[in-house]
Parts: C-alpha cells; sequence; structure tokens
C-alpha cells in the first residue's frame, strides 16, 4: 500500500484542499430548517447553501503523462 497511486487524473480547481467544512457547514443549516418545518417538504441542500460561495470550483482532469503531473498522483 506505500506505493499506491491515484487512477483517476482528477484534481481540484482552487487552491483548497477539501469543501470538508463547506459541506459540514451546508448539511447543519439543512438540518436545523427540516428539524423546524415540514419533514415531508425539507428543503434540498441547494436551496439552503450556495454552493458558488464554497472553497473549491469543482475538479477537473489533467494528463498525467505531463511533465510535473506525476506529483498530483500521489494519495
Amino acid at each position: 500500500m506505500s506505493r499506491s497511486k491515484k487512477r483517476t487524473p482528477v484534481c481540484g480547481i482552487a487552491a483548497a484542499p477539501s469543501e470538508k467544512d463547506d459541506k459540514r457547514r451546508a448539511n447543519r443549516k439543512l438540518r436545523r430548517k427540516a428539524r423546524a418545518g415540514d419533514p415531508e417538504n425539507a428543503p434540498d441542500r441547494r436551496e439552503v447553501a450556495d454552493v458558488w460561495a464554497m472553497a473549491k470550483d469543482g475538479k477537473i482532469r489533467f494528463d498525467p503523462a505531463a511533465p510535473g503531473n506525476q506529483k498530483l498522483l500521489r494519495k
């Protein structure tokens, strides 16, 4: 396992390593609204939180054979 590499050449666009904190905040806000209101008509996460205000802007594929991209394949 010490030599394992990512199999899919995909990385985040922004400099943020993850969106974990943003997703936590969004899900907490969603659960709060669902508890306060009608559980059958609970809002969607995208209705509660703005996905464009999160740390990363999505993912992008890259060429693993290009020079300098071998570091991106490390786990």
